[in-house]
């Protein structure tokens, strides 16, 4: 019995080391084999292997391909040989909020997902990292920060409009008749100087006649006289020039013709010949022309940049090829509630008469020159609503979100006032899927911390009724600031360390305590009170 129990051991333990080493054997050939492959098999070509992955033996042929099959196989958590860098997972960049555990062709594009590597706790926890194939795909492109003043212009579109401070009326001085009117219709152009009417005033002759008679006299004295006579004749309605041709000639003037003091246009015509006419009646209106009004909307967020006397150069179409000098006059203190523009008020040259009302004018109005500061391009700029933020480009493939302070915006440059260093390079294209990366993980929650609440504190007189554990049962008076009547009510106690010793019912207290959310007051600190006297 003993000799063949022994028989039967031995020979189960040949079986063992006959399995054992065929299993060597085996494991030697398919090293062989794996060894062979990554040097003289085709791609197409494997070997079997007992994994539930067989393409991580699947080696290809060539030094790229290689690696890229290395990298393919990895998963979270592994070091990607080509980087050194630990895989955080796997992520479409069309689609950041998703991320996978495992390398695979999207669900959502046609493209391969791709890995998001583990850099420094620094870069972590303020940055973004890119890889630079991603950077080729997206089309990441960057520019830099540079120094600098923006020169521009406003172009507005207006209307002609007539100088009003060139306007000119025209009244009668006296009581009279229109014997002859040298211009018939309104519009008509005058030169300065040249008559406008002649008027027959009968009020003028006595104060003629009495001045002449004193002026035949030969007897001393009527000097003062004479003066006095002059007074009347001005006191009439006589200008100086009238009451000179008078003296001059020694004849009786009765006939007043009517000059035009400026050049321009009659703009209104009130009477006719034959017609009477009252003192201070209207005869007619001039209009000079020498300069007009031009009056463009500019939006409200340009009006700002305006100044009255900035330069403007204007063209129009009804005088083609010929450019009109001007500046601004004024911004009119009036905004259109549809357009959201101000007018803004420019006075022209116009020398040979050109422009009239109502021609249809562009301007370009010269802004101030505006002082040196960063300008970035407008592109590379997001404007959140609340804030504006820029992707701006580290090494490493890092991408950081800065929040900065943009100003004027003018030909795809905008001033950054703060936020960015010169020498700065900043994305210009797919920032926002930069951002919205960096949101996602927690970048955005970072750039919008502000600062905790101040907690308001109260202090206030109590007795104490009762004490359980960490919390106190106090009587108080009325708190004003809270709005609270006397009662009774429980407060949570501060750390032992900072209350007094021996607390017991019936002790007198000073309390300053805070509101907490949900819960019962909590008491911040306490002391004390030596009890009123008589009690």
């Amino acid at each position: 019995m003993n000799k063949t129990t022994s028989l039967i051991a031995l020979a189960a333990a040949a079986a063992v080391v006959a399995v054992g080493g065929g299993a060597w054997w085996l494991g030697m050939q398919q090293g062989m084999g794996h060894t062979t492959q990554t040097t003289a098999q085709p791609a197409a070509s494997t070997s079997t292997a007992s994994t539930d992955d067989p393409s991580l033996w699947t080696i290809p042929q060539g030094e790229e391909a290689t690696r890229r099959h290395i990298r393919d196989a990895l998963k979270a958590g592994d070091v990607d040989p080509a980087t050194g860098r630990r895989i955080l997972n796997y992520h479409d960049p069309m689609v950041p909020g998703k991320n996978f555990e495992a390398p695979a062709k999207s669900p959502f594009m046609d493209m391969m997902l791709v890995p998001r590597y583990a850099g420094s706790d620094a870069a972590d926890a303020s940055s973004v990292t890119v890889s630079p194939r991603i950077q080729q795909n997206l089309g990441l492109r960057t520019a830099p920060v540079v120094e600098g003043s923006l020169v521009s212009e406003v172009t507005a579109v207006g209307n002609v409009a007539w100088n009003e401070r060139e306007r000119v009326e025209l009244s009668s001085r006296a009581m009279g008749f229109v014997e002859k009117l040298h211009v018939k219709a309104a519009l008509d152009r005058v030169a300065a100087g040249a008559p406008l009417a002649e008027l027959y005033v009968p009020d003028w002759v006595a104060a003629q006649e009495e001045y002449l008679a004193l002026a035949r006299l030969s007897v001393d004295g009527t000097d003062t006289l004479k003066d006095a006579a002059r007074q009347r004749m001005r006191q009439a309605g006589m200008t100086p020039a009238h009451i000179q041709r008078v003296v001059a000639s020694g004849v009786v003037q009765p006939r007043f013709t009517l000059t035009a003091p400026i050049a321009g246009i009659v703009s209104e015509l009130m009477v006719r010949e034959g017609a009477t006419v009252m003192p201070g009646m209207t005869l007619m209106r001039l209009q000079g022309t020498r300069t007009v009004w031009a009056e463009g909307a500019v939006p409200e967020s340009q009006a700002g940049l305006l100044k009255p006397g900035a330069r403007v150069r204007t063209t129009s179409p009804g005088a083609p090829g010929q450019t009109f000098e001007g500046q601004v006059q004024a911004l009119l203190p009036e905004v259109d509630s549809v357009t959201r523009t101000i007018r803004a008020r420019v006075q022209l040259a116009n020398p040979q008469g050109r422009l009239v009302p109502g021609m249809l004018v562009s301007m370009r109005l010269d802004r101030p020159k505006t002082a040196t500061t960063l300008l970035v391009p407008s592109d590379a700029v997001i404007h959140t609503g609340r804030r504006s933020v820029v992707m701006v480009a580290e090494e490493g493939g890092r991408f950081r979100p800065v929040e900065v302070t943009a100003g004027l915006e003018v030909g795809g440059q905008t001033e950054i006032s703060a936020g960015l260093q010169m020498g700065q390079r900043v994305v210009l294209s797919g920032q926002f899927l930069i951002d919205s990366e960096a949101s996602l993980r927690g970048l955005e929650a970072r750039l919008n911390q502000e600062p905790a609440p101040t907690v308001q504190r109260y202090t206030t007189d109590a007795v104490i009724d009762a004490l359980s554990g960490d919390t106190v049962t106090l009587t108080h008076p009325p708190i004003a600031a809270l709005k609270w009547p006397t009662m009774q009510m429980d407060f949570k106690l501060p750390p032992r360390a900072q209350q007094p010793r021996d607390l017991e019912a019936g002790d007198r207290l000073q309390i300053e305590f805070e509101m907490q959310g949900g819960d019962v007051p909590r008491i911040t600190s306490l002391q004390r009170v030596a009890p009123e006297a008589g009690k």
